[in-house]
């Protein structure tokens, strides 16, 4: 299993930014998330979706302004980041379970893409 993710850059605070992320070598729809790691801290969970696509979850700092979606059936899963402040700035990574399933342990990482919000 391999990812690869896309889609960052550099915007201004109150803009949005969507990521890319797809999974390629399973046979069938992984669960998937993002994380980001900001330069200095810790690497932190942001949003997750099942294989399905039918649970989300996304963590405290992101509700309201990002939205996790995927293609039905596909292994392609986007972040959609509105209202971005410069907090926001990281590197994204996305990551699947070992097993695919949705609430297990990553396992599998993408090699993370850069956004930066300015202020």
């Amino acid at each position: 299993v391999q990812l690869q993710a896309s889609g960052g850059g550099l915007v201004q605070a109150g803009d949005s930014l969507r990521l890319s992320c797809e999974l390629s070598g399973a046979s069938r729809a992984y669960a998937m998330g993002w994380f980001r790691q900001a330069p200095g801290k810790e690497r932190k969970f942001v949003a997750s979706i099942s294989g399905s696509g039918g649970s989300t979850y996304y963590g405290d700092s992101v509700k309201g302004r990002f939205t996790i979606s995927r293609e039905q059936g596909k292994n392609t899963v986007y972040l959609q980041m509105n209202n971005l402040k410069p907090e926001d700035t990281a590197v994204y990574y996305c990551a699947a379970p070992r097993d695919g399933m949705f609430g297990n342990e990553y396992a599998h990482w993408g090699q993370g893409t850069l956004v930066t919000v300015s202020s």
